[in-house]
């Protein structure tokens, strides 16, 4: 693949509020998703957590590489999207964030992050759904795109 392939959605509703004390960030999206019909969106966070799982993908081993901070941390950024995974909503994000001293780390979002504090902005996407499949060149789960 020599060129991006992509879909074309157009904007569907656009959900902005906060996220509940003492959840899991990805789960507490995951559901609102189900809750409200959502297959397809865009989504930033930002507030707090009270720690969090993150991880990078190890090309060579083909696996995330992950760490959690059991610590008060500051969500910097945290942007991702919302597609199908054996017919669910599922989660895809990155999130950057700042202890107290201003130190930053990040990467790929995991469960258990747990949020003391989050106001999420979500952009759903209407169109034919994509679905995340097994993708044999980078061991990842990646979107099936047909344009």
């Amino acid at each position: 693949m020599n060129q991006p392939v992509c879909s074309e959605f157009e904007r569907g509703r656009r959900f902005v509020g906060r996220l509940p004390h003492g959840k899991d960030l990805i789960a507490s999206i995951e559901d609102f998703c189900i809750e409200s019909a959502i297959q397809m969106a865009t989504f930033s966070v930002i507030g707090t957590v009270s720690s969090a799982t993150i991880g990078v993908y190890d090309q060579k081993q083909q696996v995330y590489v992950t760490f959690t901070e059991n610590m008060p941390m500051e969500v910097v950024t945290c942007v991702g999207n919302v597609s199908l995974k054996d017919e669910a909503p599922v989660i895809h994000a990155h999130i950057v964030l700042g202890d107290e001293r201003g130190k930053i780390i990040g990467g790929h979002l995991f469960s258990e992050t747990v949020l003391y504090a989050g106001e999420m902005d979500l952009q759903e996407l209407v169109g034919k759904p994509l679905e995340r499949v097994y993708d044999r060149t980078t061991g990842l789960f990646l979107w099936s795109v047909h344009p």
